[in-house]
């Protein structure tokens, strides 16, 4: 058997004005992405996607090539010359030939300079030089999917929790099932739809009602086997294309009829519920204040502060400072802020050396064009605490074992806030994050993170309270701010009298 497994990824948020070049595919944040032998040894035995195809391969004992592992945290349109690249080495390998299955490690939600449905153009291209040889997808919960990305494939999985914990098994669940196809023990059929509803990412929590039923359900159909994969997607909001939204894909075995009912069945549940998709807004500076009149009853643990429109794994620039303003403003003690993705101030900590104190402007650096406020910097007075070279391998659940890369990075201690400045965008996703630059969560008080839903993976179980702050930025929990002149209207809750 021969196996041909690639990875593409990126979310695209539109309004972003981070640069989406090849490099940021690439591992070391520098030439091209990884692939061969060193891609295998990076995502052998990982909570991955890809590395649940490479156990599957090596179960089968197949003769497979990794060809691609591209992965870039979301941010703006990906250059073309970038796409390009990445689609032309993946075709280029399938047009060789001789392949039994092709697993294919994608995102769902890019956006090319040039193209809305990055992956769906990705898989025609497949299909115009190899018809025929099977194909499975495994995509992210916030897949904005397009006709071409389910129709091309013969099996689609989408992840099945947020934070995405599932990767690994969603790479299982593709992968399994193409086995199954291609041994002649499976006929995959698949039904696919969407609805005119684009839900809050706030409210997307696979732990939080209504999603939590949603993808409850779909795991009960494909553990009573009425479904080989069953997947609700999402959808990622912060995209100004056509398609972007809550969809559902169903694939059975063989039985056209019922991949239809079982779609319908989701779409029915997603649509009456959703008004439960819909992020109720709290002013900043209620939001901190109530934060700090926590102190009293939570001095056994800290109290998480999320600062929710500006973080990576939606496209952020990380380097947005209302809330940690705010922080500071309201006098806030024992604060760990995670943190401001700032170079320069990061270089200047450095050449100063662990000790010294300095007075820096940090934040605000980036032009946010498409965002209707900005963000200033703020001046900080601190002490150099660390001096990290950023790299860590993730403690997980969520993509454990991968190795994760800040940059070069530092704290610097304010005397009540002690500040985190990176050089390369990450998302504080993983405990390994703070503790890498010495940071121990369950020895502080308050703890800042610009992050959604995804910190929940590594460090829910140490918060004692939980206070979300909307700050500023290019992912904001309110649609108002964006701009959309492509979305297709009406969408609900953008036209609140949307019907199906």
């Amino acid at each position: 058997m021969r196996l041909l497994l690639a990875m593409m990824k990126h979310e695209t948020n539109t309004f972003s004005p981070v640069r989406t070049d090849l490099a940021r595919f690439s591992r070391s944040g520098a030439g091209a992405p990884d692939a061969g032998a060193s891609a295998v040894a990076a995502y052998r035995g990982t909570g991955t996607v890809t590395g649940a195809y490479l156990e599957i391969a090596e179960r089968e004992g197949a003769d497979f090539e990794l060809v691609l592992a591209a992965d870039a945290w979301p941010s703006g349109p990906v250059e073309d010359d970038a796409y390009e690249s990445m689609c032309g080495t993946i075709v280029d390998a399938v047009r060789r030939g001789g392949w039994d299955g092709l697993l294919l490690d994608l995102h769902g939600a890019m956006v090319t300079r040039s193209v809305e449905d990055g992956e769906g153009t990705l898989l025609q291209r497949i299909r115009a030089v190899d018809a025929t040889t099977p194909i499975a997808v495994g995509y992210d919960m916030h897949a904005n999917v397009h006709a071409e990305m389910v129709e091309c494939a013969d099996v689609v999985a989408g992840y099945q929790t947020y934070p995405h914990v599932d990767m690994h098994a969603t790479g299982l669940r593709a992968g399994n099932a193409l086995i199954r196809m291609i041994r002649g023990q499976a006929k995959p059929t698949t039904a696919w739809g969407r609805l005119p509803m684009l839900p809050h990412v706030m409210r997307q929590g696979s732990d939080d009602e209504p999603n939590k039923s949603l993808q409850a359900r779909c795991r009960e159909m494909e553990a009573q086997g009425a479904a080989l994969c069953a997947s609700l997607f999402v959808g990622f909001p912060h995209a100004d294309i056509t398609n972007a939204g809550l969809s559902v894909v169903v694939t059975t075995d063989g039985d056209e009829a019922l991949a239809r009912r079982l779609r319908d069945e989701l779409l029915e549940r997603a649509w009456a519920a959703r008004a439960d998709f819909v992020y109720r807004l709290e002013p900043l500076e209620q939001s901190v204040a109530r934060a700090k009149a926590m102190t009293r009853s939570t001095a056994d643990g800290p109290v998480f502060l999320l600062d929710h429109y500006d973080n990576a794994a939606s496209g952020g620039p990380m380097d947005t400072t209302r809330v940690l303003a705010e922080i500071i403003r309201q006098e806030l003690d024992d604060v760990a802020a995670f943190g401001i993705f700032d170079p320069p101030a990061v270089q200047q900590c450095i050449e100063a050396g662990i000790g010294a104190t300095l007075t820096l402007p940090i934040g605000g650096r980036q032009a946010m064009p498409m965002c209707p406020e900005p963000s200033e910097p703020i001046v900080v007075t601190g002490r150099v605490k660390t001096i990290s070279d950023g790299k860590f391998r993730a403690k997980g659940p969520m993509a454990a074992g991968t190795r994760q890369d800040m940059g070069h990075a530092v704290v610097l201690d304010t005397g009540r806030v002690e500040i985190v400045l990176f050089s390369r965008h990450v998302e504080p996703f993983d405990v390994n994050t703070l503790l890498s630059v010495g940071i121990d969560p369950l020895q502080k008080r308050y703890v800042m993170l610009k992050s959604r839903i995804h910190w929940r993976a590594g460090m829910r179980h140490l918060a004692k309270a939980v206070v979300e702050c909307a700050g500023v930025g290019v992912c904001p929990s309110d649609f108002g701010q964006h701009r959309f002149h492509r979305l297709r209207r009406p969408i609900y809750p953008l036209d609140p009298e949307t019907t199906r």
